[in-house]
């Protein structure tokens, strides 16, 4: 049974920064993708960065790239987002996912294990 839980979630001011994780648990053999998306209040879930698990690469969307960084620490079976100058568009209910397509992949369909989310709120 694969389980996703994020946590780190919190409220910061413009321009902190923020670590996310994701615990990692029952993940299908030869599953190479993870991702992080987010949700705001009244808008669909955006697509954020992904990691490539075996290397490490990153991908990012253009808004937060240069800002937020993806990492992994495998042994720990943890994925984290690193957030730094967090600006006002920010703020958004933030979920890992496992992606089921082999490739880096920003449709939120191309992901199939999703985590509960974690709540970040920036405050100006």
């Amino acid at each position: 049974q694969v389980q996703l839980v994020e946590s780190g979630g919190d409220s910061v001011e413009t321009g902190g920064s923020l670590r996310l994780s994701c615990e990692v648990s029952g993940l299908p053999a030869g599953r190479r993708f993870m991702s992080w998306f987010r949700q705001a209040p009244g808008k669909a879930r955006e697509y954020v960065a992904t990691i490539l698990r075996y290397s490490g690469w990153g991908y990012y969307s253009a808004s937060v790239r240069d800002r937020f960084t993806i990492s992994q620490d495998n042994a720990k079976r943890m994925v984290y987002l690193k957030m730094d100058s967090l600006k006002p568009e920010d703020p958004a209910m933030y979920y890992c996912a496992v992606a089921h397509v082999d490739y880096s992949s920003s449709q939120a369909a191309d992901h199939d294990y999703w985590g509960q989310g974690t709540q970040v709120t920036v405050s100006s």
